[in-house]
């Protein structure tokens, strides 16, 4: 049996019906670059998330950089995040000018430790921007406590966290603002690259709305210096056919990490992801962790088992981030996590039988190496 680690076609195989007449008005209206069938998007995203606003741009990264400039965070400026994630939520601190500032991960679930952030803190920190890993919240209520303490600003990394919960409260509705992407094989995802940003603040949303646009409020009238980076007519459609059915999705997703919790709880050399008691893991990676995780991928790439890794070098031993002069050793959590963790096909079309035979093969390895 050949299990993929996703499968992007069988979603669409259920539902592709619903596309066509969406995309015909699309097309009959040619409102590619922003227009009503975004804003559609939008009102329903905010409505989703439960926030005021939701401004559709081109991608995640372009909703982390987006809410960091419409913030005021620029030069000489420090941003504290966690080595655990993809470099994208660096990249945007970057390209506003700022310097990351990392602090470790709380290993079981590879989100920021609270306790570590105080020490983080110094006379130019800036903005926090804690990563909902794999589909988890971070624990946000320590983390925003500290941040008013201190009068920093919070900028939740949710683009793994579409439908995620803390305390009944949805992703991206915590801090300041929330940035989402909506990257094909995300729990929301589009026919290509898009991503949001969600917030409260009536003048962040202006800013970033104009922003996207080359900085303007009014056809040729630039307010600001901004960029291009507005969401397409095109994804504004898709992912608003596909937010009708996102709960039923993070449902799948979530039977489907329960079942192979209940398949693999046996195995001592196995440890498996934790739902925090704050959290409603939405499981856009179902993350195992075991020392011998790359004897382990290769037997399962060999039963035709699809996995990956995320992530496998931390973001302070990343070549692009070899001028902070941090070394093995500095965040020993996030190394470790990042040596051991290997993902399992999760994708809400899973079958019984396809989570089976993966669990199959896992006891196969440790019962015979």
């Amino acid at each position: 049996m050949n299990v993929p680690f996703l499968n992007l076609k069988a979603q669409y195989d259920l539902i592709k019906d619903e596309f066509s007449p969406k995309l015909e008005k699309v097309m009959q209206s040619s409102a590619f670059a922003g227009g009503p069938f975004v804003e559609e998007f939008e009102k329903d995203f905010a409505a989703f998330c439960g926030c005021k606003h939701a401004i559709g741009v081109g991608n995640g990264t372009d909703a982390l950089w987006m809410a960091l400039i419409g913030l005021g965070v620029g030069r000489g400026d420090e941003v504290i995040t966690t080595p655990s994630t993809f470099i994208a939520t660096t990249e945007a601190i970057s390209f506003c000018g700022a310097d990351p500032v990392f602090v470790d991960v709380d290993e079981r679930t590879g989100n920021m430790d609270p306790v570590l952030l105080p020490q983080a803190i110094t006379g130019k920190t800036k903005a926090i921007i804690p990563v909902h890993l794999h589909g988890q919240a971070a624990d946000m209520a320590p983390i925003m406590d500290i941040a008013n303490r201190h009068n920093l600003i919070v900028i939740e990394d949710a683009c793994q966290a579409h439908d995620a919960e803390y305390n009944a409260k949805k992703a991206g509705t915590m801090g300041a603002a929330g940035c989402f992407s909506f990257y094909p094989g995300k729990n929301l995802g589009a026919f290509g690259e898009a991503g949001a940003v969600t917030t409260d603040d009536d003048q962040l949303a202006a800013t970033i709305r104009m922003f996207r646009d080359h900085g303007q409020a009014k056809k040729y009238h630039h307010s600001i210096i901004g960029w291009n980076c507005r969401m397409d007519g095109i994804q504004g459609a898709v992912l608003t056919v596909k937010l009708k059915h996102l709960r039923v999705w993070t449902e799948g997703r979530r039977k489907n990490a329960a079942l192979y919790n209940s398949l693999l709880r046996d195995l001592d050399e196995l440890v498996l992801p934790v739902e925090a008691d704050f959290a409603r893991h939405v499981y856009h990676i179902y993350a195992i962790r075991t020392e011998r995780r790359d004897a382990l991928l290769e037997f399962l790439q060999g039963k035709g088992i699809s996995c990956g890794i995320h992530y496998p070098v931390p973001i302070h031993l990343q070549e692009a981030y070899r001028h902070m002069g941090h070394k093995a050793g500095d965040f020993p959590v996030a190394e470790k996590l990042a040596a051991t963790t290997l993902s399992l096909p999760m994708f809400p079309e899973l079958s019984e039988e396809q989570i089976r035979y993966v669990a199959d093969a896992i006891h196969e390895f440790f019962r015979n190496h």
